[in-house]
């Protein structure tokens, strides 16, 4: 990735903590950019959940025709799992994070996605109550900003999203609209000019 792009994605991401370490998501600092990018993303995992839910055991679990290594319910458990674990790392100590949580069951994904999807969504939006400290500490050792794990959240889940589709689309599935002209018009923000009536 070029210089010019990584300065970009921080003027954009880099905001959401300030010097004094206080969460500024969702303030005047950041502008709406941080908080479509969270509300397009849990859009759009809700949109592939609910499509691959009506897959069959057989379709979940084929193996892909493409380089990809993963069925579609490896990737699916992995995306919504990462999640889980990156909410853990913005609000959990990391003494707590070093005892693993057990795996949730394939059918619980939902459930467990929407919990978390709404947590980062307060987060974005500046109305979280969750610990959030301008440093946060790995469990590999590494001291990381707020801004750089918000931005790996988007496009970790964009990843997965996209690599999902691709094997849905190998299956002749339906795929969900989940681009960001779909979202708008879901969210009422993507409004047709009326024209003049000239007659």
């Amino acid at each position: 990735m070029g210089t010019s792009v990584i300065k970009t994605l921080g003027t954009v991401f880099r905001p959401l903590t300030g010097s004094s370490g206080i969460s500024k998501i969702g303030g005047k600092n950041t502008g709406c950019a941080a908080r479509n990018r969270r509300y397009l993303s849990e859009m759009a995992l809700n949109q592939i959940i609910q499509t691959c839910s009506t897959l069959t055991d057989e379709q979940l679990n084929a193996e892909p025709k493409s380089a990809t290594p993963e069925s579609i319910r490896t990737a699916l458990f992995h995306l919504v799992t990462s999640q889980q674990g990156y909410l853990r790392l913005l609000a959990t100590p990391l003494e707590e994070r070093l005892e693993r949580i057990p795996a949730p069951p394939f059918v619980e994904l939902k459930k467990l996605a929407s919990p978390n999807g709404e947590a980062l969504l307060a987060l974005a939006r500046g109305q979280s109550n969750l610990p959030i400290k301008a440093q946060l500490q790995t469990m590999d050792g590494f001291l990381v900003e707020l801004w750089v794990v918000m931005l790996q959240i988007i496009n970790h889940a964009t990843e997965h999203r996209e690599q999902i589709k691709s094997m849905l689309s190998a299956l002749e599935v339906t795929l969900p609209d989940i681009d960001g002209w779909s979202y708008r018009e879901f969210n009422g923000t993507l409004i047709p000019i009326k024209k003049e009536n000239k007659g």
